[in-house]
């Protein structure tokens, strides 16, 4: 029988009440009192298999931890040619966000015939609606040379195009469990969410055919620039996302690359800093990339869009999640293909409460991404019948480099167990390891 969220969690909560006195529940002797047991849940930042080694000799503390990603099941045979750009691989979130943005980036700009940033944005949204359906690089160049319009799905993209905004409007969102101190595959679900409907309708300018014999020698070829995590707070999160870049740019320029010559990549680190991706962007600029592939974070990205938008270039991020970035002010610059989390915290909500939770800590990093977040999962599980009395909001100043000490959550860590938790969802990269440490320092007993 389908019942709503609000009935569930009412009725979870009757249960919880008499399970303090009798065995109404499934059990047929009283339960003892015991010592507070918490339940984790994490978000992409931190569902990784790598993530385990940031507790170092506590790994296993991660074990039984539930999170949220968005994820697409992938091919074998994707997973196949992402190894071979990075056989040591372990891990592919993002790795198809970010090869599809890269493919659309240069597919935009072979039908824009330019590589000129202004021209390649105005189809972007165009290449992913209402054109003939392609879904590998060699098939949808060699229609867009021919002045063909397209419409690209692949592993990322596969039910709806883009919105009028330049986002997604579907995804897939895995719930992923951390089993013996990594990832059990085998417990990963599949969930659908937004609406075809709100792809964009729009009709992009019109494609300009390449001309006979393909090259010219006054034109410039196509400059692609990377700005991702290869250090800093997500660089964990790094190597799918470089595998799927690395990838992309490798089967575009297998298939003759575009505007009749080889696609050119130049790497570059975010940082997970503000200060280390400006950087980055100025030498991009400098460099005239057309098309900047990122940031990781999505505080990153509200921090350089500026310096990107100033300089009239393309800012492409396969991993920014912050639905506020929808509206931001980017004069049409700015297109991601991950989908935002007004979405994931639907999905992570119904994961908590499916574990019949009944009273929420969400701690969150203090930036965009974590607030952003935050505020969704609880809105969510307040729709859903959660007391605003029973969700307790905490945050943490995520560290500004490598250098900066390690994060030190003993307080709100002590505020968890004062609360009386239940469940505990941490939103953040791989420096949110120090609040699991902390929350059993303090003799927060973890459900494992």
């Amino acid at each position: 029988m389908l019942v709503s969220r609000r009935s569930r969690v009412a009725s979870l909560a009757a249960c919880a009440t008499i399970l303090l006195a009798t065995s109404a529940c499934g059990n047929d002797k009283a339960e003892e009192k015991s010592a507070q047991q918490v339940r984790l849940y994490g978000t992409d930042g931190n569902m990784l298999n790598s993530y385990p080694a940031e507790l170092k000799e506590r790994a296993n503390l991660v074990d039984g931890m539930k999170g949220t990603t968005p994820l697409t099941p992938l091919p074998e045979d994707f997973k196949s040619r992402l190894r071979s750009v990075d056989p040591a691989l372990t891990d592919y979130l993002y790795a198809a966000e970010t090869y599809d943005a890269v493919v659309i980036g240069v597919l935009a700009a072979q039908l824009a015939g330019s590589n000129d940033p202004a021209a390649i944005a105005k189809q972007i949204v165009g290449v992913t609606n209402n054109g003939q359906r392609c879904e590998d690089p060699a098939t949808c160049l060699a229609l867009a040379r021919a002045g063909q319009d397209i419409e690209y799905r692949s592993v990322s993209l596969t039910r709806a195009g883009f919105t009028d905004e330049g986002e997604p409007a579907t995804a897939s969102y895995a719930t992923l469990t951390f089993d013996g101190q990594q990832i059990n595959d085998g417990k990963t679900e599949f969930v659908g969410a937004g609406t075809e409907s709100a792809a964009s309708t729009k009709a992009p300018p019109k494609p300009k055919k390449q001309p006979a014999g393909g090259d010219k020698d006054d034109q410039e070829p196509l400059i692609v620039g990377g700005l991702l995590p290869k250090t800093g707070d997500l660089a964990l999160a790094y190597p799918p996302m470089a595998a799927g870049a690395t990838l992309a740019i490798n089967e575009i320029n297998a298939a003759g690359g575009a505007l009749g010559k080889p696609v050119v990549w130049k790497d570059g680190d975010d940082g997970t800093s503000p200060a280390v991706a400006k950087a980055t962007v100025a030498k991009h600029v400098t460099d005239d990339v057309s098309l900047i592939i990122g940031a990781g974070g999505s505080g990153i990205s509200r921090e350089v869009l500026p310096d990107v938008v100033k300089a009239g270039k393309i800012l492409f991020s396969p991993s920014n999640t912050d639905a506020g970035l929808t509206e931001v002010e980017d004069k049409g610059l700015y297109f991601r293909t991950a989908p935002p989390d007004s979405l994931q915290g639907r999905a992570l909500a119904d994961v908590i409460l499916r574990d019949g939770s009944q009273k929420i800590s969400i701690v969150a990093r203090k930036d965009s991404y974590g607030e952003g977040l935050q505020a969704t999962v609880r809105d969510e599980l307040q729709k859903a019948g959660i007391a605003d009395d029973r969700i307790k909001l905490l945050t943490y100043e995520p560290p500004a480099d490598a250098k900066a000490p390690p994060v030190d959550f003993s307080g709100g860590a002590k505020e968890i167990k004062d609360f009386g938790a239940d469940a505990v969802l941490i939103i953040g990269f791989s420096e949110s390891a120090q609040v699991i440490r902390a929350l059993a320092d303090i003799g927060v007993q973890i459900r494992h």
